[in-house]
């Protein structure tokens, strides 16, 4: 099922790019074969998508290459497939998690209307001349008057049967395939005179071709190659999180990395675009009942022997029969994204403006660009949102011997020992903002603090540290005790390397198995170092007063 299906939709993805339709083909052959073989995501399809086939397309005319050269088309798979096996060697599958749901949301919407504008002249006879995306839709409207009709009636037919084959429980699963051979029969008994598949390439029936990359077009292709992989990638991650193992196996995206890099590579052999996590074939491959990796490798095999066997069938399909099928993935792209759209509206201006500058990214600039300027828009929204994570809290002894949790205090009280929690992370950017929070200390005495970092800071940064220590400096300066409890192995170490245990000495406490042992512990020894200082602040006043007597 999941070989007989990458027909319609490799084709379809392929001629949206702007490449040769059997190149769709082949990118469902070798490639998905080697990544099952290797993948940690059992089920997952590796394969050509819309993203990364309108991605590929603009980056190889972005970088002066011709798209219907074989030799640059290998070479930019060859330097996906490095790419990807680079990020999972070096164990980076978190990096994804750096690409929020919000630009990830608006980068699929923008796809979406790419792949709407794209079959303009498929769907309806009429080609744009915009380069545009949202002026090919506005265009190929104002010129409805040249379309061509018996075009726009098969394009309408096909998503027409679609619709109503796709409302029957049973026939969901194989509605594309069976649209597009529906039409494709009546078309072609009627005689209709429309565009076919053969008027654009010619399918062989053979073998995936045996293709060297153009090697001395690597280099131009470097930062290209890696904005596919961060698309391919992005794209699989999610898969290995919605679709578990039956076996209960855990997923590994590292090396779920490693292996579509590893099929990238071998794929750049065999005449196959750049790949990568296909959510639309996984789902053909889970809803058939797909139980092990095989469903894969099978799909892969099953394709080839299609190709080999009826290849030249396909030549008979009517592009308007694509056409139609493209504009049903656009719309199911934008509608199985409605929900995180709306998700993102409602969360914060910042994501919802990251969202809506990353489609407009999308539909107005090469992909590459969108991409970069989409993960540079999580990074800057996850600096935001992490910055306003950490705040001070204050633990209030009770007399049963519990705490209390209460804002902090602006000034520090005197005669008594506070009891401050720092949550958050020691990032940099929380750090800087947090340092007017501190209680302030001008009129204290006869004071201490106990701090507890218990489930914070686990690793902080060079700022925290140097913040620290400015602080500590001032409390000691002032007389003011300070015990910190809570302490993580991480942290300990950092504050070693920090200089901050030197300044501490034996008022540091590491972290206790026991729920609030270390910070009573502390409270108890930071109240007998204070009470031990009052007493010795007062001898050392009444001495004063008797030698001023004398």
């Amino acid at each position: 099922m999941t070989g007989l299906f990458s027909i319609p939709e490799g084709m379809a993805y392929a001629t949206v790019g702007g490449f040769s339709a059997p190149m769709g083909l082949w990118s469902g052959a070798v490639p998905t074969v080697i990544s099952s073989l290797f993948s940690r995501t059992a089920l997952m399809v590796t394969t050509l998508t819309s993203a990364i086939a309108l991605s590929a397309h603009s980056i190889l005319v972005s970088a002066g290459l011709d798209p219907g050269d074989l030799g640059a088309v290998a070479a930019l798979s060859a330097m996906v497939g490095l790419w990807m096996l680079l990020l999972g060697l070096l164990k980076l599958g978190s990096a994804m998690s750096f690409v929020s749901t919000a630009v990830m949301t608006g980068f699929t919407a923008g796809i979406a209307v790419q792949i709407v504008a794209g079959v303009v002249k498929d769907a309806t006879g009429y080609s744009p001349e915009s380069q545009n995306t949202v002026a090919k839709l506005i265009e190929g409207f104002v010129h409805i008057r040249s379309w061509d009709w018996p075009t726009v009636a098969v394009a309408v037919a096909t998503v027409g049967l679609w619709a109503a084959l796709h409302r029957i429980p049973a026939l969901k699963k194989i509605a594309t395939l069976a649209a597009l051979l529906t039409v494709t029969i009546v078309v072609t008994i009627l005689g209709t005179k429309v565009e076919l598949v053969s008027d654009i390439a010619a399918i062989p029936r053979s073998l995936p071709p045996f293709t060297l990359p153009d090697f001395a077009a690597m280099p131009s292709l470097v930062s290209g190659g890696l904005a596919i992989a961060l698309i391919a990638l992005a794209q699989a991650a999610g898969i290995s999180s919605a679709v578990p193992n039956p076996d209960g196996s855990r997923a590994n995206v590292s090396q779920d990395f490693k292996a579509q890099g590893i099929a990238n590579v071998a794929g750049s052999f065999f005449g196959a675009l750049p790949t990568g996590g296909s959510l639309s074939r996984t789902g053909v491959a889970t809803s058939a009942g797909a139980q092990t990796r095989w469903v894969g490798i099978f799909a892969g095999l099953s394709l080839i022997l299609l190709v080999v066997t009826l290849g030249p069938l396909a030549g008979a399909i009517p592009m308007a029969v694509i056409g139609g099928l493209l504009l049903v993935i656009g719309g199911e792209l934008i509608a199985g994204r409605i929900a995180d759209v709306m998700l993102v509206l409602r969360t914060s201006w910042l994501s919802s403006a990251a969202m809506a500058l990353t489609f407009a990214a999308t539909t107005q600039l090469p992909l590459q660009q969108a991409i970069f300027l989409g993960t540079g828009l999580s990074i800057v929204l996850f600096t935001i949102q992490a910055a306003k994570q950490g705040r001070l809290i204050q633990f209030i002894p009770t007399p049963e011997g519990s705490f209390e949790i209460a804002d902090a205090p602006t000034t520090l009280p005197s005669g008594r020992t506070t009891v401050l929690h720092y949550l958050g992370s020691g990032f940099f950017a929380e750090v800087n903002r947090l340092e007017e929070d501190w209680p302030r200390i001008h009129h204290t005495h006869d004071a201490a603090i106990v701090l507890s970092l218990r489930g914070s800071a686990g690793i902080p940064s060079t700022t925290f540290i140097k913040s620290f220590t400015r602080l500590l400096d001032r409390w000691h300066d002032k007389g003011i005790e300070v015990v910190v409890c809570g302490v993580s192995d991480k942290l300990m170490e950092r504050f070693e390397t920090g200089g901050v245990s030197k300044r501490l000495s034996d008022s540091l406490m590491g972290a206790s198995p026991v729920l609030l042992e270390s910070l009573a512990n502390a409270y108890e020894l930071a109240e007998e170092r204070r009470v031990a200082r009052a007493e010795a602040n007062v001898i050392a006043h009444d001495l004063n007063q008797e030698k001023d007597k004398r």
